[in-house]
């Protein structure tokens, strides 16, 4: 098996709903997101997938994100916008091109949101 890595960031804002804490009032994050993906088969170039491609799938939804308030944004409108959620919609964002680009050759394995330089989740799915 073959792996990729890239990584991206952005900044936003968010706070957390029922969360009693400092963590339930504004505040800003230095994002950053880590997607690997995964496959057996190179492409006739002898790449899984090319960086630059991946960036390229990973930028509409970093620049969604980016310097805005998370909470003010669907699906975070209702679903909170924990590192947790994030990693798992840049996982479902991220494998839903893939999917159409490669035909199934190339998945993601998975996703980890940094919101500080020591604390991330990362949201994968088992096969």
């Amino acid at each position: 098996m073959f792996e990729v890595t890239v990584q991206a960031g952005f900044s936003s804002g968010h706070y957390l709903r029922n969360y009693q804490g400092k963590c339930e009032n504004p505040h800003g994050h230095n994002y950053r997101v880590l997607v690997t993906l995964v496959g057996a088969e190179l492409d006739e170039t002898g790449l899984l997938l090319d960086f630059k491609l991946l960036k390229h799938v990973l930028r509409p939804t970093v620049d969604y994100l980016d310097h805005n308030m998370i909470n003010d944004l669907e699906p975070f409108t209702t679903l909170n916008p924990s590192a947790e959620n994030l990693a798992r919609y840049f996982f479902q964002k991220t494998a839903d091109q893939l999917h159409q680009m490669t035909a199934g050759r190339v998945r993601v394995k998975d996703c980890t949101v940094y919101e500080t330089d020591t604390s991330y989740a990362k949201y994968y799915e088992a096969l």
